[in-house]
């Protein structure tokens, strides 16, 4: 039997600055990226950020599931799987937020950030009661 020419390819960087950057891995399409990032979740979060961190992927991919503009879809999808990618690593821990990612949020998004802060605000301090 012949191998196909398709197995044999090896992904290049064609296309790319070379030797400035990385190439990009290639985007995974909705559905893996979203089983994906739940079983990092199950992998590599403690109980209690798994449960968060489910729910409020669950939450946004529904909210995506009928955005039709190309490049709010692409941007949507390499930003979860960067995200996938540094919950993998354990690169996370301690991380602040870019401060550029910031200045382009909307104002809906900053929202919903200020109230992902205060609900892990809640959580810690929830703990901290506990004798």
């Amino acid at each position: 039997m012949r191998p196909s020419l398709r197995f044999l390819a090896n992904p290049t960087a064609a296309g790319s600055t070379a030797g400035f950057k990385p190439a990009p891995l290639a985007l995974l399409p909705p559905i893996p990226l979203f089983r994906r990032i739940l079983r990092t979740h199950r992998n590599h979060l403690p109980q209690e950020m798994r449960l968060l961190g489910d729910e409020y992927v669950k939450s946004e991919f529904r909210a995506h599931r009928s955005v039709e503009n190309p490049v709010h879809i692409i941007g949507f999808l390499t930003e979860w799987q960067m995200y996938a990618q540094k919950i993998e690593g354990d690169s996370w821990l301690g991380e602040r937020l870019d401060g550029g990612k910031i200045d382009k949020m909307s104002d809906q998004q900053l929202g919903q950030l200020y109230e992902l802060m205060q609900a892990i605000q809640k959580k810690e301090r929830g703990g901290d009661d506990d004798p």
